[in-house]
């Protein structure tokens, strides 16, 4: 694990992933407000739309899952959400780069909303009332990203609430124990989505690989696509081969497709 010091009371840089993350959701808040001020009843039934409800989702509300974690209902949860996304995202970037922070954002949202339908349809065969209260805002794209910090660089102290410090690792778990004492209360979908996404968050840390599953599968790709073209070469050589022989010349290829010019194959003999 990369061990980091203190780290002063500034935020880092406003760039790549995490500016792209803050302005989709500060645009989001905005553009939702605007909506309810002018048309109250349409734009609260836009909001209901976007938000996650698992049982909404089950009936073909598949956006859901992505969709939520632009829907914010107040001011203040509003900007405490997005200072702390710029704040975790920020100081991940740095380190890992836009793709991986990417992939663990999105990872963590949808993590996070099939937690919630998993608590569903376990109430629901438990005959248990879990609730159908709505999903919103980024928390669970915002836990991940502090798991994520707490996972690689625990030793790291941040101020909580911008007076206490305390160890990254340490803030992880109190946060988490916060969402475990929910589970009791009438937010327990809520909490238990929260955990969600923190698992989610863990699972791609310990699976992803160094650069992201993004940049991992368009490496795959243009592999597939080399392979494909090395063997295009290989079998247009055997074709030659064949013919030169019927023409009473001898020609000879690597295994990479490539002729071998006999000079040159003497040469490095001599």
């Amino acid at each position: 694990m990369r061990r980091l010091g203190s780290t002063p009371l500034a935020f880092p840089n406003f760039s790549g992933a995490t500016r792209r993350l803050v302005i989709w959701n500060l645009a989001a808040y905005f553009l939702l407000t605007v909506a309810l001020f002018l048309a109250p009843g349409p734009g609260g039934s836009v909001a209901g739309v976007l938000a996650f409800r698992p049982d909404l989702f089950l009936h073909g509300a598949l956006w859901q899952p992505l969709t939520y974690s632009l829907i914010h209902p107040t001011l203040m949860g509003t900007l405490f959400e997005l200072l702390s996304l710029w704040f975790l995202a920020g100081f991940l970037e740095e380190l890992h780069g836009d793709v991986w922070v990417m992939g663990l954002y999105a990872v963590s949202v949808v993590g996070t909303a099939l937690a919630g339908v998993l608590l569903y349809l376990g109430g629901s065969l438990a005959h248990l009332n879990v609730g159908t209260a709505m999903l919103t805002g980024c928390f669970g794209g915002i836990f991940g990203l502090l798991v994520a910090i707490g996972l690689l660089y625990g030793d790291m102290e941040f101020l909580l609430f911008f007076t206490i410090g305390i160890k990254a690792r340490y803030m992880a778990i109190i946060f988490g124990l916060v969402a475990i004492a929910m589970l009791f209360g009438e937010q327990r979908l809520y909490a238990f989505a929260e955990l969600g996404g923190a698992l989610a968050g863990w699972m791609y840390i310990r699976t992803a690989p160094r650069r992201g599953f993004g940049f991992a599968l368009s490496e795959s790709v243009y592999g597939l696509r080399n392979r494909y073209y090395r063997w295009k070469r290989r079998r247009a050589a055997r074709k030659f081969e064949v013919y030169m022989r019927s023409q009473g010349r001898t020609v000879r290829f690597d295994g990479q497709g490539r002729q071998i010019d006999e000079d040159d194959d003497k040469k490095r003999w001599n």
